[in-house]
Formats: structure tokens, C-alpha cells, sequence
């Protein structure tokens, strides 16, 4: 898999949360899911957002906004409307007291808010889940990426507008593809702007001597690769290329497949039924022991800890938004 689809390989095998928002003003919710990525589609009306600790901004009809958490934010029909919802973590919706708020808000399939129309309609794709690999791309973000609908020009919202409320057999799989797609639009057209930042190996992919290394390392980790294949494949000798990696990358392409195959693991390692023998075969670890060994060099706990942080985390009671 290259980086971006590798983004959302963890976050797609566990599914994300998906809802339509229809408000009528005045209207206030707080954030505060702590949803590593969020993705708020505008479909008519307009926003503010108001981070806890930042600038206001509008969010206007067409507009595409990603949001990486855990940080809270309030979004409004105006900036001074005081909060009416808080979402929590897990999805639960609360009056700011604490009251239950699901069931007064529900508004149908995959659709909530305060009216049953909303002068303002809001698609709202939260992912819950944040995997090793998926890191390696977001931390180049900003808090927030904001996109008009000319920036992002493609055909993907009115689609998942028309998708979201259905409630047909697969629906959800639907969804979750709908979801990647308007993702991944969002972060090409994003790392295309002259200010954008992106990570030097997500740059590295057009390189006509590095690209085609990367995609052969992030595609077949399995393989027991060498400098000289890899070298042969940019049709450079060894030595220009591992300069050219170095350069173009910032590390040498062997710390570069390292760290690659042991975010690989990390992912891996929250599948239901994996086992650290077959984890280590599909990222080109010889024996457990030799992944386990590189696992907790690199993240300080072994691959069994790490495992077990996934899949017993601390959990908060409520009832869901929708």
C-alpha cells in the first residue's frame, strides 16, 4: 500500500462514524469526541467552527473541512451561540448538564439535529480509530484542513449526501468507501497547495529515482529487500541511490523500510485473530522474536502490550448521538 492508502486501512477495517447534522439557528455544538480525524462536509448554510484554543473560522456551503483531534472545538450558526449539544467520546450526546439528547435529536436513518430539514445540513465522517501508519501522513497536518468546493472538485459529497441516509443492505461498507474517497480528494488537493507541508517520503513518490524504491518497499514490506534491488529499480548504482533516498526522504532507505514495516506491525496487530508469527511474515520478520525485539526497541512496550492497549481501551458510558 502507498501512504495514503495506507491512512486508511486501519480506520476502514473498523468502520467510522457517519451522520447527518440539520440545524436550524440558533444552534451550538462542542466537540469534544476526541476522534482522531474528522471530516465535516458543508452541504448548504455555513458554520463557524471555534476551536477551544484558536481562531474562529466560517465553514460555507461546498467547503470540506478535516479536523484531527483530540483537541475540542465548538461549531455554530454564529460564534457567540453558547453550546445546546456536547458530543463525548464514543459518540455520546449530552445537553451540557448531561442530559441525554439522543433520542430528542434523532431525526431518522444516519440524520440528527433540531429540525427535520435543517436550514443548515452538515455531513459529519468521524473515524475512531488512529493506526502507526495512518501517524506518518497526519502529523503533517494542520489542526485543520479547510477546502472549498472548487479546491476539492470532485463529486463525492453530493454522493454521500444522497448515500447517508439509506438504509439498504452493505450501506455501511458504502459509506465507509464514500468516506475514503472524500478523504483521500481532500488530502491530494491539500498537499498540491504551495503551503502545504507534506512528509518528504509522501513527496518521494514522484522522485523517478526514489518513487518507484518507495512503492516497492510500502507494497511488498515482505521481502527481503537489499540497496541493489532497490538501486536497480531507479536505474542508478547503489551508491547514487542511497544519496538520492537520503536526500529526497530524509533517512536511508533500510531505516525507511524499518520504520515502515514496524508501523505495518503496529497496525497489524489490532486485527481480531492475528498472531505476532503471522504479523512478522506479512512485514518480513524472519521470527516473532526478531519483530518482537525491533517492536519494543522502536516503541518502548512489546507487540503483546501493544495489543492489548488496543484492544482493552478505557471506555465511557452513554447513549450515541444517532
Amino acid at each position: 500500500m502507498d501512504g495514503l492508502a495506507g491512512l486508511l486501512d486501519g480506520p476502514r477495517a473498523r468502520g467510522a462514524f457517519l451522520l447527518r447534522c440539520q440545524m436550524d439557528p440558533p444552534w451550538s455544538v462542542h466537540l469534544q469526541d476526541e476522534s482522531p480525524l474528522t471530516v465535516t462536509a458543508m452541504v448548504r448554510g455555513h458554520a463557524w467552527a471555534v476551536p477551544d484554543d484558536g481562531e474562529p473560522f466560517l465553514i460555507r456551503a461546498g467547503d470540506v473541512v478535516v479536523s484531527l483531534g483530540p483537541d475540542h472545538w465548538t461549531v455554530a450558526d454564529e460564534r457567540t451561540t453558547p453550546p445546546q449539544a456536547v458530543i463525548h467520546p464514543g459518540q455520546v450526546c449530552t445537553t451540557p448538564d448531561g442530559r441525554p439528547l439522543a433520542e430528542e435529536m434523532h431525526q431518522g436513518v444516519r440524520s440528527w439535529g433540531n429540525s427535520a430539514v435543517g436550514e443548515t445540513l452538515m455531513l459529519v465522517g468521524a473515524y475512531s480509530l488512529e493506526g502507526e501508519v495512518s501517524r506518518r501522513l497526519l502529523r503533517a497536518l494542520p489542526r485543520f484542513v479547510v477546502l472549498t468546493q472548487d479546491e476539492l472538485g470532485s463529486p463525492l459529497v453530493p454522493l454521500l449526501a444522497d448515500e447517508i441516509a439509506k438504509d439498504a443492505p452493505g450501506q455501511e461498507a458504502v459509506l465507509d468507501r464514500l468516506l475514503d474517497l472524500l478523504l483521500i480528494a481532500v488530502l491530494r488537493a491539500w498537499f498540491a497547495r504551495p503551503e502545504a507541508d507534506p512528509p518528504a517520503w509522501y513527496l518521494g513518490q514522484s522522485d523517478p529515482v526514489v518513487g518507484p524504491a518507495l512503492r516497492l518497499l510500502q507494497h511488498h514490506p515482505e521481502h527481503p529487500w537489499t540497496v541493489a534491488e532497490l538501486a536497480a529499480a531507479g536505474g542508478v548504482s547503489r551508491a547514487a541511490f542511497a544519496r538520492r533516498f537520503t536526500d529526497v526522504v530524509g533517512e536511508p532507505p533500510m531505516t525507511f523500510l524499518t520504520g515502515w514495516r514496524l508501523a505495518l506491525a503496529a497496525d497489524l496487530l489490532r486485527e481480531p485473530g492475528a498472531t505476532l508469527s503471522a504479523v512478522a511474515r506479512q512485514v518480513g520478520y524472519s521470527t516473532p522474536f526478531a519483530l518482537s525485539t525491533a517492536f519494543k526497541r522502536a516503541y518502548g512496550i512489546s507487540p503483546k502490550e501493544h495489543r492489548n492497549q488496543l484492544l482493552d481501551p478505557a471506555r465511557r458510558t452513554g447513549e450515541e448521538v444517532g
